[in-house]
């Protein structure tokens, strides 16, 4: 514990940071950074399932869609990208891998690209909205950020202390329902605090209340999220993701409730 607390500490020294001196360029090349590496340990967790993705080609066109709305739209949007490597990796198929797991390595190449650089694309949308300030997105992203992750922290507590009964004991046996209250409830508050926090810079329209509320179903989708990087690594017969942040594991571990909560946040956001 004492190991995710310190890394917790220096991971969110680093985001606020990031945001409040390098501004919407740093973020959006730190969220690349997190899209690209997510993305590397996906295809390096294939390896134990038996699979051989084509990796280093899929790093550049997650790099590409991941920075699409900042640096190439409105010539090419993220998801022609992202139809450019279906065309792409459907062609390399017929010339490479082994003819009994050519469909998988399509299968799982193109599925790491949508589910990881795609999705998390639509952070950087997130931090280029710049009404009615020029900074809204940035808060956006921050409020995103820490109901998502908090909500983890404030489930993994109070599964600690009070947890009884199991949420999906087949998928991730320490999660419990208690848990997910205590993730739901911190979640809540965390959404009221940034919002109020940040209310020069939001809507007048995202109110505590709103940023309470408004957090709930984002954390639910927070929670399913972790829940899926579970069944992956169940299946890949491993424990974390990775080993790059102490206490907590792999690149993908931290991002992985990032991954559903992202396209609704743009949505939301982009309607307010």
């Amino acid at each position: 514990m004492l190991k995710r607390t310190i890394s917790t500490v220096i991971l969110w020294s680093l985001v606020i940071g990031c945001l409040r001196y390098l501004g919407t360029t740093g973020a959006v090349w730190l969220v690349t950074a997190v899209s690209v590496l997510t993305l590397h340990e996906f295809y390096a967790m294939l390896g134990p399932m038996g699979h051989a993705p084509f990796h280093r080609l899929g790093l550049v066109l997650g790099a590409a869609i991941t920075l699409a709305p900042c640096y190439f739209e409105p010539s090419i949007t993220a998801a022609e990208l992202l139809a450019l490597g279906v065309i792409v990796f459907a062609v390399r198929i017929l010339g490479e891998r082994q003819s009994q797991n050519r469909v998988e390595t399509l299968g799982w190449t193109l599925f790491g690209l949508a589910y990881i650089p795609f999705m998390l694309h639509f952070l950087v949308r997130i931090i280029l909205l710049a009404s009615p300030h020029p900074h809204t997105g940035l808060v956006f992203c921050l409020w995103l950020i820490a109901v998502t992750k908090l909500c983890d922290t404030g489930a993994l507590l109070t599964g600690l202390a009070i947890g009884r009964h199991k949420l999906a004991p087949d998928i991730s046996p320490k999660k419990t329902w208690e848990g997910v209250a205590g993730g739901l409830l911190t979640a809540a508050l965390v959404g009221a605090a940034v919002a109020w926090g940040g209310r020069a810079y939001l809507p007048a329209s995202f109110t505590p209340l709103f940023g309470a509320l408004a957090a709930l179903p984002f954390a639910g989708l927070a929670i399913i999220s972790d829940l899926v990087e579970s069944v992956i690594k169940r299946r890949a017969d491993l424990k974390d993701a990775g080993r790059t942040i102490p206490g907590i594991g792999g690149i993908f571990d931290l991002s992985d409730s990032l991954i559903l909560t992202a396209p609704v946040g743009w949505v939301v956001f982009h309607l307010l």
